[in-house]
């Protein structure tokens, strides 16, 4: 019988596979990327101090009341994360997007983080 691979191994997979060459660091962190079946999570990470720096989700009380598909809100966030970012002295990252396929909300974060100004 045929078995489905799983596809959350799977991904996690993938993401082991990128994390081996790609790191933040105090100059340029990591923009890390989760996107569950209902939101999206972003955040920037110093990897040498293992420190979160920015952190931006679509449940924060700034993003929960906009309306729009779930790219949309991806890319509200994005802009958001960049708006944060540039608060705190953060123009340049590394991006990660934690295994996932980078088209749809995943690709729409990115678009909107660099719209708000970071550059990767």
């Amino acid at each position: 019988m045929f078995k489905r691979p799983d596809s959350r191994g799977a991904r996690i997979k993938r993401h082991r596979r990128i994390r081996r060459t790609l790191s933040g660091t105090a100059q340029r962190p990591r923009l890390a990327v989760f996107r569950s079946l209902a939101h999206i999570y972003g955040q920037i990470i110093d990897d040498t101090s293992g420190r979160t720096l920015v952190h931006v989700t679509d449940v924060q009380p700034a993003l929960r009341e906009a309306t729009g598909t779930k790219t949309e809100l991806a890319r509200r966030v994005g802009q958001e994360l960049a708006a944060r970012a540039k608060e705190k002295g953060i123009t340049a990252v590394v991006f990660d997007r934690g295994g996932f396929l980078y088209h749809g909300r995943v690709k729409a974060l990115a678009d909107g983080a660099r719209e708000g100004g970071l550059d990767f």
